[in-house]
């Protein structure tokens, strides 16, 4: 397919305010050996990408296009893949490659490997036309779930799933989620399906109706006390000050599991608040099977994101949306063709 133009969104440079991606129509090349190409048809915009873009994560890869939840068809195949052909839907997510030999590969834990690459910061991503993805990092996605509706699933929907186990989510446990964006407003439809009793916090009065349209039992501020201690809480808001309210609603032997990649440090606390067997913890990546089992189940049970939607284009305006918090809880997704 050499010689077709693409049109992709690239990062100027980090930091910049506003106008951060640059389009450009580029020749799009044949997949490597064990890669296909994927045509995207949608692609979610996440806080991720936000702060690649403005250089809060430091750049890893110049002129990166950023997107890590592109959904579309697959229009190539490399020679060293299986399993996959034209016509195939598939997605990408934060993962983009695992070396598969690491102890942590070895263990399931390729989330943690220490030589995986990032899709939208260390290879290009989906804010994009076309991308090309590693055969064995495509996801495949199941028939119930559209193509809009599946890419904020890939990130905010699979590191929501994957953070709700990490707190050990139960029928009848007290489960608090502080602050309610794209990520939690998809947690606490799992939570609610799996049977807990959930509390949200957050800032705003908006988002603490729609927290209670879709099931949460309580709603406050970050530093109001829930009705009953919690079991485990789990923090999406980027900042430090809201682990320490977190901390001090869990119950003994609680857990609090921190869902950011980048973070703007954690205030000191008292250590009673810490003290009889409470916890912290955070969440890293996810994993292919992750991708596969929250897929699942929301095609199961009728998991979906609120979503907005912007032509490929707009992708600025989107991350400025994003940036200025005027989306809440809704995902951004452009919608590309």
């Amino acid at each position: 397919m050499t010689g077709v133009a693409s049109l992709a969104m690239r990062l100027r440079r980090p930091g910049s305010v506003g106008g951060w991606l640059e389009p450009g129509s580029e020749p799009l090349p044949d997949p490597a050996p064990d890669e296909v190409l994927l045509e995207v048809t949608a692609s979610g915009v996440c806080r991720t990408d936000l702060q690649i873009v403005q250089g809060d994560l430091p750049e890893r890869a110049p002129h990166v296009v950023p997107g890590h939840q592109a959904v579309g068809r697959v229009v190539a195949v490399g020679r060293a893949v299986t399993g996959w052909q034209s016509g195939d839907r598939g997605a990408t997510t934060w993962l983009a490659w695992a070396d598969g030999t690491c102890r942590y590969c070895r263990s399931g834990r390729e989330n943690l490997c220490p030589r995986a690459r990032l899709t939208g910061w260390d290879v290009d991503g989906g804010f994009a036309t076309h991308v090309r993805v590693h055969g064995d990092f495509l996801i495949r996605i199941p028939d119930e779930i559209s193509d809009a509706d599946a890419a904020p699933l890939m990130c905010a929907g699979v590191i929501g799933y994957r953070a709700l186990r990490l707190a050990g989510l139960a029928a009848g446990m007290r489960l608090g989620l502080y602050g309610f964006g794209a990520s939690a407003h998809l947690a606490i439809q799992v939570a609610h399906h799996a049977g807990a009793v959930v509390h949200v916090a957050s800032r705003t009065p908006a988002d603490l109706a729609l927290a209670r349209e879709l099931g949460a039992g309580s709603t406050g501020a970050y530093d109001e006390p829930p009705p009953e201690a919690l079991d485990a809480a789990i923090t999406f808001a980027p900042v430090g000050a809201v682990i320490v309210d977190a901390l001090r609603a869990l119950a003994p032997g609680g857990r609090v599991v921190i869902n950011a990649i980048h973070l703007d440090g954690i205030p000191a606390f008292d250590y009673d608040l810490l003290w009889q067997e409470r916890a912290i913890g955070s969440v890293a990546n996810v994993t292919r099977q992750d991708a596969r089992e929250f897929l699942a189940m929301a095609a199961a049970h009728g998991i979906r994101a609120t979503t907005r939607h912007y032509p490929l284009e707009a992708a600025n305006a989107a991350l400025a949306d994003v940036a200025a918090g005027t989306i809440g809880a809704p995902s951004a997704v452009l919608v590309v063709g």
